[in-house]
């Protein structure tokens, strides 16, 4: 115990030594252009109890299915919970700040004067499930592995500014940038930190049914297959007294059952099989969350509000085939979809349509460009649509003075421009092809979303199928991009940065597995994604988000769907729920991380 004492005292003393040296000084915490909420002192986060009892068992609901342990992978579907339970990162990332990190596995960051370098240093507590120290080793080791083919190329776009990890001593890595980058040495912090011993001898893309050796209060306790995993509590978890931890995660056990849909889920949820429902569809929301648990208050059903930027959701359009690279065959499709009659016919009119990829958001484009976005947008007038710079970019709308039978003679003369006219009643290409439209679907429910906007295409000549797969399927079509049509997300933060190179950079497009599906190259988008992310202050990430929001706009890569400024929720009345809620935040992660069982524990079913 003497040595150990010694060993971790010198470990500190040369990391000090080793800051002095260079004039600067750690910090355990850093905001993205201001200071972070909580002081160098703080308690706990405002929004969990520091007092929560750690008591009971929770069970959560998966879909389809799982055949993997590893998250990091490209094949396969891993189990859920994995990312949120068992591994961990550097620094922990608040739900009531707009881009604030504190320090976890690293308990103090240090970023170079020249920008080009950050230096962390590892908690001497931090310990793997296994009782081993996390050291340097294992964190470059990790960020190494992940950099690697053997991991998801996510990971090589989303970190492409990284050059190298460098080992300082036992408890120091630094890590090398390639270039300036405003918020680089925080999602580097970011990165899941796990063990070498966890692939031991076989390489890293075969551990799918390794259980992984990390740093997170929970294990792996046991799995079946595309059924059920179960997660216990790690007793000697090292961070369960730390600020940043303090009244979290305060479940014994926390299983996942798994459900072929959401349908069937919902089914066993009102029967009890499981704790707590995120609920993403309005008709379910207004006709299905009933009966008799849910009037006696068994089940309670609410709304919780949030700040988050609601990002875009749509169908889009897989411009890599050749039918889709004319943006006025894109905008016609997206003239033929009615979301007025579906808002008000299909989702109880409880959502707003989204116009922008930063809906919800300062980030969103309104008006024309002015002021300091226009001077910003002026650099590339000659490679830009004129509209960018006169007109406001809108979705298509069937309120009046404008209707569907208006926005249909308005597609069919765009389809004529771009080459498509309809012969024998379907329409056609100069060379006699046949426009078809395959969408491709995976959730329960969106036959019926669907269903109508086919309707409309059909007046304009063109056939479209859709039909459901099952997960697997799905997620193997989306990483090979083999679809014509898929509904998509591009969820975006308070404080976007890195994670749009893997949405809309040219470099994404073809990388299997990145979630640019539409497949843009376009250098304006990418010239404004750098914008961002080397812009020095708010005021300049303001700036450039609306002028690449306006771009990808009139890209027309999607048919814009919709958002809801809060999220829909029901659970059983078993939990403890913390009294100040978080502002960005998704609500299964506030429930993971700051509810809690209730007493009594058992027979509240």
């Amino acid at each position: 115990m003497l040595n150990r004492l010694l060993a971790i005292q010198s470990g500190i003393l040369a990391v000090l030594c080793f800051f002095l040296s260079m004039n600067v000084q750690a910090v355990p915490a850093m905001g993205m252009g201001y200071e972070p909420k909580y002081p160098p002192d703080y308690r706990h986060f405002d929004y969990v109890n520091p007092d929560a009892p750690k008591q009971g068992e929770l069970t959560m609901m998966g879909l389809g299915t799982f055949d993997s342990l590893n998250p990091y992978l490209l094949k396969g579907i891993s189990a859920s919970g994995l990312g949120r339970l068992v591994f961990e990162s550097l620094l922990e990332k608040s739900m009531d700040e707009p881009f604030s990190e504190y320090g976890l596995i690293a308990d103090d960051f240090y970023l170079s004067d020249d920008g080009l370098s950050v230096t962390f240093h590892i908690n001497p507590l931090a310990r793997f499930s296994n009782g081993d120290e996390i050291t340097a080793e294992d964190v470059k080791y990790s960020f190494d592995t992940l950099m690697s083919k053997a991991a998801h190329p996510q990971f090589r776009v989303y970190y492409a500014d990284v050059e190298s990890a460098t080992v300082i001593d036992r408890l120091t890595v630094r890590f090398h940038f390639k270039s300036k980058n405003r918020e680089l040495h925080m999602i580097i912090g970011e990165i899941p930190i796990f063990s070498k011993k966890w692939a031991g001898d076989q390489a890293f893309d075969k551990t799918d049914d390794t259980r992984p050796i990390a740093s997170g209060p929970y294990r792996v306790e046991k799995y079946d297959r595309g059924k059920t995993i179960v997660y216990v509590r790690n007793p000697d978890y090292w961070a369960k007294d730390l600020p940043v931890r303090k009244g979290m995660f305060n479940y014994e056990r926390i299983t996942y059952k798994y459900y072929k849909d959401s349908t069937i889920a919902l089914e066993a949820f009102k029967a009890g099989e499981f704790d707590f429902f995120f609920e993403n569809y309005s008709k379910r929301w207004a006709r299905s969350h009933n009966g008799p648990n849910y009037d006696s208050g068994k089940i309670i059903k609410t709304e919780l509000t949030h700040k988050n930027n609601a990002g875009m959701q749509g169908f889009a359009f897989n411009t890599r085939r050749d039918k889709f690279k004319d943006v006025r065959v894109r905008r016609a499709l997206s003239l033929a979809y009615d979301f007025e009659w579906a808002n008000a016919k299909l989702f109880y009119n409880q959502y707003v349509r989204a116009d922008s990829y930063f809906s919800n958001s300062e980030l969103a484009a309104k008006g024309v460009p002015k002021g300091k976005e226009l001077a910003l947008l002026e650099k590339y007038r000659d490679q830009l649509p004129e509209a960018v710079f006169t007109r406001e970019w809108k979705p298509a709308s069937t309120l009046p003075p404008a209707s569907l039978r208006k926005n249909l003679i308005q597609a069919r003369d765009l389809l004529a421009q771009a080459g498509w006219t309809i012969q024998d009643g379907v329409l056609k290409n100069r060379q006699g092809e046949v426009f078809s439209l395959d969408i491709l679907l995976v959730q329960n429910g969106f036959d019926r979303i669907i269903a109508p906007y086919a309707h409309n295409l059909k007046k304009l000549g063109i056939e479209t199928r859709y039909r459901k797969v099952d997960s697997s399927l799905y997620k193997r079509r989306l990483d090979n991009f083999d679809f014509d049509m898929v509904v998509t997300s591009f969820p975006s933060s308070v404080s976007p940065g890195n994670e749009l190179m893997n949405m809309f950079y040219s470099s994404s497009a073809d990388v299997k597995g990145s979630r640019n599906l539409p497949g843009i190259k376009d250098p304006m988008v990418d010239a404004l994604v750098q914008q961002i992310i080397q812009a020095k202050n708010r005021e300049q990430v303001v700036i450039a988000a609306r002028a690449l929001d306006r771009v990808l706009l009139y890209g027309e890569y999607l048919v814009p769907n919709w958002y809801i400024n809060v999220h829909r929720v029901a659970y059983w009345n078993k939990f403890g729920i913390p009294k100040t809620q978080p502002l960005y935040y998704d609500p299964v992660t506030w429930m993971l991380k700051a509810w809690w069982i209730r007493e009594p524990v058992k027979n509240e079913k």
